[in-house]
């Protein structure tokens, strides 16, 4: 009997020890993602947490991805590659140009009526930071997705209709040479991230924002002015995203563990991204037209007189390019060859 007591407690012993292995074995990794939209806004609903589950998955539950909305690590909008840098956050969501300058080859995407769609400008953009960005501009992490949204539009308390219109407004610009458009069509442009669009439009400290359709639902914008300006053909503007890891995070991993973040990053997802969020321009249009507000649809021939005014956007963007000792008109050249060669690939 006392014999059969020692084995028995032998093999709990060794079952328990068993279980505790797998429990240790199905979480090795714990990764804090970290982005400033709340979490139930389209990105990190439809995005970010798809990318997310599928690296979990992956792993067979080995990675644990914690996600973190609304800057809930703390900081601003502006801080977040260095937070991924510094290992604050082991993986961040944010806008490029939220630090103006800094990664300057991105911003041949942003420049006014550049893009034809999103999945094809987040294809190109995938090529060209592969091939011009990552051992450079983004050395310091290590990119994940790289991606655009939708058509970027304008959404103003008074209606815009023509260049003119603009005159005297204060208008929110989500970039670098959004805020140069701004400006060259006779309007003021004011910085500010995303999450802070919905107070300055309600105290009046601006008159409306450029952002495309998707993200105009969660940030309560129809409810908040009543006119929407879009554009035929190529885009006002967009702007550009990343993905970002920590790179020391990343190379600490075991292979399989690596392989379960690259499988389900790179082109594809950066597609998948851009291509997900233009998606959810349409039912958020929906939702602006059901509540009674105008959405003005310019013409080609409208659109071709804006898009006149813009050229002095891109001769200040090829001088700046130059300053920096970048090659800005290849960087155009190569980027606007790429979106007409896949705009036909994605848009049927």
């Amino acid at each position: 009997m006392t014999t059969r007591r020692k084995i028995l407690g032998a093999a709990g012993a060794a079952a328990i020890a068993a279980v505790c292995a797998t429990s240790a074995f199905a979480q090795e990794v714990t990764l804090k993602l970290h982005q400033f939209l709340p979490a139930q806004a389209n990105v990190p609903k439809l995005v970010l947490d798809v990318w997310a589950d599928n690296v979990e998955a992956s792993s067979n539950g080995r990675i644990k991805i914690d996600r973190y909305p609304s800057m809930q690590l703390g900081g601003k909008p502006p801080e977040l590659m260095d937070q991924a840098i510094d290992g604050v956050a082991d993986i961040v969501w944010t806008v490029v140009g939220y630090t103006p300058g800094r990664f300057p080859s991105t911003e041949v995407f942003e420049l006014p009526f550049m893009m034809t769609n999103a999945r094809a400008t987040s294809h190109a953009y995938w090529e060209m930071f592969e091939r011009h960005m990552k051992d450079t501009e983004f050395k310091d992490v290590h990119i994940l997705g790289t991606w655009v949204h939708g058509p970027g539009m304008i959404h103003t308390t008074d209606p815009v209709e023509t260049p003119a219109d603009l005159q005297g407004m204060k208008i929110r610009g989500g970039s670098r040479s959004v805020n140069a458009l701004l400006t060259e069509l006779g309007a003021t442009p004011v910085g500010m991230p995303v999450p802070a669009i919905p107070e300055g439009l309600s105290k009046g400290v601006i008159d409306g924002t450029t952002i495309p359709w998707e993200v105009t639902t969660a940030l309560k914008v129809p409810e908040l002015v009543e006119n929407h300006t879009e554009f035929t053909g190529k885009a006002l503007y967009t702007l550009t995203f990343v993905l970002a890891m920590n790179k020391d995070k990343y190379e600490s991993l075991p292979d399989d563990l690596k392989k379960a973040i690259d499988d389900n990053s790179g082109l594809e997802f950066s597609v998948f991204a851009g291509g997900t969020q233009a998606d959810s321009d349409g039912p958020a249009r929906e939702f602006a037209l059901d509540n009674g507000n105008n959405v003005i649809t310019l013409s080609q021939e409208q659109t071709d007189e804006w898009r006149a005014l813009a050229q002095p956007i891109y001769n200040k963007w090829l001088a700046d390019m130059t300053e920096k000792g970048i090659d800005g008109q290849a960087l155009l050249e190569e980027a606007t060859y790429l979106i007409e060669k896949y705009t036909p690939q994605y848009v049927k």
